[in-house]
């Protein structure tokens, strides 16, 4: 009873703070059904990791010495040592990706471009506010709604924010379906939502989806050899798919090996959401600018795509643009949905889950694109 007693004595109001954060991720993932994968385990491990005289984090005890806890020996070995979590974890996804929308209609590659401008623009704010380069870095690439990129740029750059950058960019991931809709609607008239697009693909042989993730990883080797590892494990994950003779070892990858690392890498997050780190000011505003990013992300795609119906006679739905965002392939359904619920006769589907893979594939090289530039500067 004494021991208990001392225990509650040593919670912090910063760590009851944690508890409420943790509570509220684990409440969106079960209520909401908000990326349950990913929430759950980060917002358990929250809790897990503010509760005093835990062992899941290494601390020195009078009488006992050092233990060796799971979470900070996973965060040690996983994310800081190797990054190797969140790397291997796009191997299932590439392995979950199809490509032929993509290769059917290539100038949807522009997109996956255009919707990355949020991410610079939240590296110059956040820059000019004060935030050092390698911290202004690390939140921009928040835009992207990677939490993989994210987790792995911040790591990279040695950030002092890694897991509010980390719960910011799931969040954003999860919130997709709540965020998109209103800023779409914000910058587009009606008339342009119902805007039909006709929906005649091209056959993609399978040379070309053979070449295509080998060709991708050579380019973005030359283009921007720090996203390698990001690009190149998408890349072989998608081989995995498309060569046709591995396909056990495919449906392993889009199933046991995606949902064991996304299992691992969110519970092992929670290590750097530790009360004396998390509960900050920087935290709170981290969030915002992160937002700001996905907010711009998703702006920059839109009016892409004005612009472009501007030059050309077929034009482009423009939230469709909206879809050259990460976030696959949430997205795509968002816009979906929408272009239903103006239009029943509007399918959209397969031109926003082209848009959707081409940004998954430019969140990625950006992420390669900032980590060349920023340790060019340093």
């Amino acid at each position: 009873m004494e021991f208990l007693i001392e225990s509650i004595t040593l919670i912090t109001w910063q760590q009851l703070i944690m508890y409420v954060i943790g509570g509220l991720l684990i409440y969106l993932a079960i209520r909401h059904d908000f990326e349950p994968a990913l929430l759950m385990p980060m917002g358990f491990g929250a809790i897990l990791v503010n509760l005093p005289n835990t062992g899941v984090i290494n601390q020195t005890s009078e009488g006992i010495g050092e233990t060796h806890g799971i979470i900070q020996w996973l965060f040690e070995v996983g994310i800081q040592a190797s990054e190797a979590l969140p790397i291997l974890l796009f191997i299932g996804i590439g392995a979950m990706i199809d490509f032929g929308p993509l290769l059917s209609n290539p100038k949807l590659f522009l997109f996956g471009a255009a919707a990355q401008f949020g991410i610079f623009f939240a590296i110059s704010f956040a820059a000019l506010i004060g935030f050092d380069i390698r911290d202004a870095a690390s939140i921009g690439i928040i835009g992207a709604a990677d939490g993989p990129t994210s987790l792995l740029v911040s790591q990279i750059l040695k950030s002092k924010y890694v897991g509010a950058i980390a719960v910011a960019a799931y969040s954003y991931m999860a919130l997709v379906p709540i965020i998109q809709p209103a800023v779409i609607k914000l910058i587009t008239t009606k008339k342009e939502r119902r805007i039909k697009m006709a929906y005649n693909p091209k056959q993609v042989t399978k040379t070309t989806r053979i070449l295509f993730p080998i060709i991708v990883t050579i380019i973005a080797g030359l283009v921007a050899p720090m996203s390698v590892a990001l690009v190149g494990f998408l890349m072989f994950g998608n081989l995995l798919r498309e060569c046709g003779v591995l396909k056990s070892l495919s449906e392993t990858a889009q199933n046991v090996l995606a949902n064991l690392i996304t299992l691992l890498l969110g519970i092992t997050i929670s290590f750097s959401m530790k009360a004396e780190a998390f509960v900050s000011w920087d935290t709170l505003l981290i969030m915002c600018i992160g937002l700001v990013a996905f907010v711009f992300d998703t702006i920059g795609g839109v009016v892409f795509a004005k612009i472009l119906n501007l030059f050309t006679k077929n034009k482009i739905n423009p939230m469709v643009g909206a879809a050259g965002i990460s976030a696959f392939p949430m997205s795509s359904r968002v816009i979906q949905k929408m272009g239903l619920k103006e239009d029943p006769t509007n399918h959209l589907l397969m031109h926003a889950v082209g848009a959707n893979v081409s940004g998954q594939i430019g969140s990625v090289v950006a992420g390669g694109i900032i980590l060349s530039l920023v340790s060019g500067m340093l």
